[in-house]
């Protein structure tokens, strides 16, 4: 464990330029659109004025393509699914951008936005992905770093901030998940953990901050020319700036024609496309449609039921739990349903917002697989009780990726949205599109991993 303070001191100074212009200009030139494949909502937290599509058939991505669309996201939800079913629909996403940017002529930089600590099916989608798109054997880069939410990579090592301290990832609860655990903070060594040795730490490049910010663009363009087939590489980062200076030497290397498969966390992308990183939306940058509001929580990181006792401490709305033994059964599951889905809308039509949590006690498997299948039986439910409410709400903010992920598909029938912005840093708000179950509802997709204990309060307080 680290202090944050005392480390950055320590850090060599930034790049001294600020390369962001000279990123926007040289990303238009190159006349290329960059797909990122987020497995759950949450990865549109560092962008705005973006498009998201909940379908990913040849045809839609075509059209976005046709249209000149220079930045999309398709959301797959791929960490709800199993190791096999992530590797499949990689894989045939990959087809349909080949296929879609053959069709069109336009060149694509696919980016698989995976979680920023460390969880999910790494590397099985990007190999997949890799397979898909027909370039395998292409140069793969990590880079987890995510500012909004205080995830550092320091030295090779991965932390996430809490408070003053840096902890190292591998020490965290995130760790120890069910189906995504892992031992190694490294990078290097979480690779080699995560291909089974196929890839050995000794052979992954890294990156480091004495690189981007004393070498600048051209030492990252020359190490990025010293790739080989197969080759993994880290990114250190502790600032927007450090991947500034990463996206000004990539663009580069990329001009050339060159192929690479990432897999990042959200703050790369902006840097990418030469965004800037954009202020929060205030209450008065917001249009409310609907009646009162819904609070959706279904994550069970120990962060989230921290923000779950804070609003009860503080906002004083109905409290509706789902009792998730009730959901797993099938005698109590219809009861459970509709008893909460009555609730919700005598509370909307009122004009009053609601909490809909699912009960803290974790009920686990006996092997990550069915432990993920009991996540997913427990987001089946919420999606069930948000299927049938009849009144629109103003707002809907939903805390958990997966539980999200399956509210936005599969309850509110969502086909395509627009990122607004971020409503605060690391939480993307999305107005959704006419075809949803409700018009223009503002949807917030809330990681279950971020903010301290009044976040969620902090965002709710916005609409009232």
């Amino acid at each position: 464990m680290l202090d944050y303070f005392e480390t950055i001191k320590l850090l060599p100074p930034e790049y001294p330029e600020n390369l962001l212009y000279k990123n926007r200009k040289e990303f238009l030139n190159q006349e290329f659109t960059i797909i990122v494949l987020d497995d759950d909502p949450t990865g549109t937290q560092t962008v705005f004025d973006v498009p998201v599509l909940t379908t990913w058939g040849k045809s839609e991505i075509h059209k976005e393509l046709q249209v000149g669309e220079r930045l999309f996201f398709i959301l797959t939800n791929s960490r709800s699914l199993t190791p096999n079913e992530a590797e499949k629909l990689a894989m045939k996403i990959g087809r349909n951008i080949k296929a879609a940017s053959e069709i069109s002529g336009r060149k694509v930089l696919v980016i698989s936005r995976g979680d920023s600590t460390l969880r999910g099916h790494y590397p099985i989608e990007v190999d997949a992905l890799g397979k898909g798109l027909g370039i395998e054997n292409s140069p793969q880069i990590l880079i987890p770093a995510l500012f909004q939410g205080g995830r550092y990579t320091i030295n090779d090592i991965h932390f996430v901030r809490e408070g003053d301290d840096l902890i190292p990832a591998a020490e965290t609860p995130f760790a120890k998940d069910n189906t995504f655990g892992y031992t190694s903070s490294d990078l290097k060594e979480y690779i080699e953990e995560k291909t089974h040795g196929n890839i050995k730490a000794k052979d992954v490049v890294s990156i480091s901050l004495d690189n981007l910010r004393i070498g600048g663009p051209v030492k990252i363009n020359e190490i990025l020319d010293t790739f080989k087939q197969g080759q993994a590489c880290i990114v250190n980062a502790v600032s927007q700036s450090d991947l500034e200076v990463f996206a000004s030497g990539f663009l580069k290397w990329f001009k050339n024609s060159k192929t690479i498969l990432f897999r990042t966390a959200a703050s790369v992308v902006p840097s990418l496309a030469g965004l800037p990183v954009k202020n929060p939306l205030q209450k008065n940058d917001l249009c409310f449609e609907g009646m009162g509001g819904i609070i959706a929580v279904g994550s069970y990181v120990p962060k989230t039921s921290l923000q779950l006792d804070f609003l009860k401490k503080n906002y004083k709305v109905e409290y509706i739990e789902i009792n998730v033994a009730n959901l797993l059964n099938p005698k109590g599951y219809k009861l459970e349903v509709s008893s909460a889905t009555k609730k919700i809308d005598r509370n909307l039509k009122a004009g009053q917002s609601v909490v809909v949590y699912t009960s803290r006690k974790i009920i686990k498997g006996n092997s990550p697989e069915e432990s993920l299948r009991i996540v997913n039986m427990v987001s089946e439910g919420m999606v069930e009780v948000f299927k049938n409410v009849k009144t629109q709400p103003r707002f809907f903010i939903s805390k958990g990726g997966i539980t999200s992920s399956d509210i936005l598909t599969k309850s509110l029938e969502v086909k395509k949205a627009k990122v607004l912005g971020q409503i605060i840093p690391g939480v993307p708000i999305w107005k959704l599109g006419d075809e949803s179950k409700f018009p223009k509802l503002l949807f917030m997709a809330f990681p279950g991993n971020l903010g301290g204990e009044d976040a969620v309060y902090e965002v709710v307080k916005k609409f009232n």
